[in-house]
């Protein structure tokens, strides 16, 4: 069984995200993310990430 992990991205700006939340966002196998997110932060996912 898997975990699920709620992950905010503060205001948006990449360099604010915090150190956890960058783990998280690289180890993830699937990423559900709204219109809001910085698509910078979405480049940190692996290649083969579920991005819904």
């Amino acid at each position: 069984m898997g975990k699920v992990y709620i992950v905010g991205a503060g205001p948006g700006d990449v360099e604010l995200l915090t150190l956890k939340a960058y783990k998280l966002i690289k180890s993830a196998d699937a990423i559900l993310y709204d219109r809001l997110i910085n698509q910078e932060i979405l480049s940190f996912a692996k290649p083969n990430c579920e991005l819904v």
